[in-house]
């Protein structure tokens, strides 16, 4: 029997970023009710994924050129509606798969993201994780009477504090607080709540939490730490890690270090799993397959300057400064948003010029290729987590149609099952539990 690993879906915050592409239908005028994504949760948990995550972002891009206008024009990353009521949506929609909302540490006090995230996991049966963030746009902070974001590493010895503090108040309540016994009148057992008085160098809180305890006690958290920095805390803190490295072997070097990390850190690395990113290319026959992954790759050389306004989106780097077709090389460029994003991009771009390095980079997302019929790319994906070791895939496609979810759902997880990857149902009813039944 074949190991099985788990499925994810890293779902960008806004359906409306794939309007103009093929089988979006009339996206950009629908998505205001995110009937799509709901549609989504739906298909998803008849194939058994673990998790949805809901990627997010808080300001409209303006890194490229100092202008928001490639951002609005084109529809990157905006409109883009607050996470928590998408997941709340999500939740309400599905019973089994776990729904995981992006929210970040500096536009939420810990005490109201920790009763926003039980109120969540309360309301969901206990199907609710948090992708941990600490942040990188110092617009984004702005938006939020912030000067700016502190600096890299300095945000994760913040966000360090900040997870003691929004743990200590999910332990607020015992478990075994809430009695609802009819019999003496008492509904709560006030000597299981317990006042929290959290006082840090940057962070809080006084607690206990009014909302009652999480269903899981808590919730599950997500991290996406690249960096040296982000690797340790994500193996300190995370149950779960999204993962963008290139290649199998680059897979293989992320999740032991990040598995060496949970060690050191006193943890058992197997109750962390790490889930790289793919964008699967399908299709009835390999030539399907490659003629629709042709197709994208042109649509993409005929985007540079949007996946350069995107990444510098994400990197703080106005790359509208630069000639397209200067040698990345040459190009002195620093971020104080995503590190490893920008070096893994630096050692990807080699001698090619920015033009053809964007291209390369963002024409085939994902740690590996996956290009073919689905029981060909369920073999392909087998093979790589064999040599990887581990722990499952998170599919990032950017264009999100209900075609694409079909195939997904309908068409590969099958394939993916037939060979004993992936389950077949879920084990059990609530999300951290699923995440480590394998």
């Amino acid at each position: 029997m074949p190991k099985q690993f788990h499925l994810g879906w890293f779902l960008h915050g806004s359906s409306v970023q794939a309007w103009g592409e093929p089988w979006t239908g009339a996206i950009g005028r629908d998505w205001r009710v995110p009937e799509l994504f709901c549609d989504m949760a739906r298909a998803l948990e008849r194939a058994c994924f673990d998790y949805l995550l809901i990627e997010d972002s808080s300001y409209i891009g303006e890194s490229f050129g100092g202008s928001r206008e490639i951002y609005l024009r084109n529809g990157l990353s905006v409109p883009r509606q607050d996470p928590s009521v998408i997941a709340t949506l999500m939740a309400a929609a599905t019973s089994r798969i776990g729904i995981v909302p992006t929210l970040s540490t500096f536009a939420y006090p810990p005490y109201l993201l920790a009763r926003l995230v039980a109120s969540l996991d309360q309301v969901s049966n206990g199907r609710i994780g948090w992708n941990m963030v600490t942040g990188s746009s110092d617009f984004a902070a702005m938006n939020y009477g912030l000067p700016g974001m502190p600096e890299h590493d300095l945000r994760y010895d913040m966000a360090d504090e900040y997870m003691a503090a929004v743990n200590a108040l999910w332990d607020s309540w015992e478990p075994g607080a809430i009695l609802a016994d009819t019999d003496s009148g008492v509904l709560v057992d006030h000597t299981k709540v317990h006042a929290v008085n959290f006082e840090g160098k940057w962070f809080k809180t006084r607690g206990p939490l009014n909302s009652g305890p999480c269903v899981q006690g808590r919730p599950v958290i997500a991290q996406a730490g690249g960096s040296a920095r982000g690797r340790r805390f994500a193996a300190q803190h995370a149950d779960t890690i999204v993962a963008s490295v290139k290649g199998v072997a680059g897979m293989r070097a992320y999740r032991d270090d990040v598995r060496a990390h949970a060690i050191a850190a006193g943890r058992n690395p197997d109750d962390i799993k790490v889930l790289f990113t793919v964008a699967p290319e399908l299709g009835d026959t390999m030539e399907e397959a490659m003629l629709r992954h042709r197709q994208r790759l042109a649509r993409a050389e005929a985007q540079v300057p949007n996946l350069l306004a995107h990444f510098g989106k994400i990197t703080n780097i106005d790359f509208g400064q630069y000639d397209l077709d200067t040698p990345v090389d040459q190009l002195d460029l620093w971020t104080n948003g995503h590190q490893q994003l920008l070096d893994e991009f630096r050692r990807f771009a080699g001698k090619r010029s920015l033009r053809q390095a964007m291209f390369a980079y963002r024409g085939n997302p994902g740690s590996i290729e996956l290009i073919g019929t689905p029981d060909a790319v369920a073999s392909q994906m087998a093979e790589a987590m064999e040599e990887a070791g581990g722990d499952g895939f998170l599919l990032s496609l950017g264009n999100v149609s209900r075609r694409a979810i079909a195939e997904v759902a309908d068409g590969l997880v099958p394939a993916l099952q037939a060979r004993g990857l992936v389950r077949r149902a879920y084990e059990f009813t609530h999300f951290r539990d699923n995440l480590r039944a394998f």
